[in-house]
């Protein structure tokens, strides 16, 4: 899905958010925190997992690592990370590129408060260089997510 997409999209919601397209390769935390001259728990990781035969989303920040147990007791059962041919196909995104909304099916998504220590924080925009800034409490909005602890310090 391009950024053209989503910044369209945003445009129609009223948001005033800009998507960023930058010439490097962003589609990592530490990549993106320094391309974009901010901390690395400010970039929205945006994770797609399957549970049984559901999938679901977590966006959390940069610098976390989700913790299994947590995650576990969110959804009610084992978990694993999605491939990247399945976050493809459940999300509409590559890896690297996960926007959390306009997703190309209806999952579950959690927003993690490790987001929340910050008041911009910068999500992927559909592409491995761009980037939306973004509010937690506006990403909660544009996501129509959850919000939820399923993370521990240090990634």
């Amino acid at each position: 899905m391009s950024t053209a997409r989503i910044q369209a999209y945003l445009d129609e919601t009223g948001s005033g958010l800009r998507v960023l397209e930058l010439e490097e390769n962003i589609s990592t935390s530490q990549l993106a925190a320094d391309a974009l001259g901010v901390q690395v728990g400010q970039i929205a990781k945006s994770l797609v997992y399957k549970n049984k035969d559901s999938f679901f989303m977590v966006v959390a920040a940069g610098d976390v690592r989700l913790d299994s147990k947590l995650l576990k007791k969110l959804v009610g059962g084992k978990v694993r990370m999605a491939t990247p041919e399945e976050t493809l196909e459940v999300s509409g995104y590559s890896v690297g590129g996960v926007c959390p909304f306009l997703l190309a099916t209806s999952i579950p998504i959690y927003i993690d408060e490790s987001l929340g220590r910050f008041p911009v924080v910068y999500s992927a925009a559909g592409t491995s260089n761009s980037a939306l800034p973004i509010s937690y409490q506006e990403l909660l909005e544009k996501t129509g997510g959850l919000s939820c602890a399923v993370s521990m310090a240090g990634e």
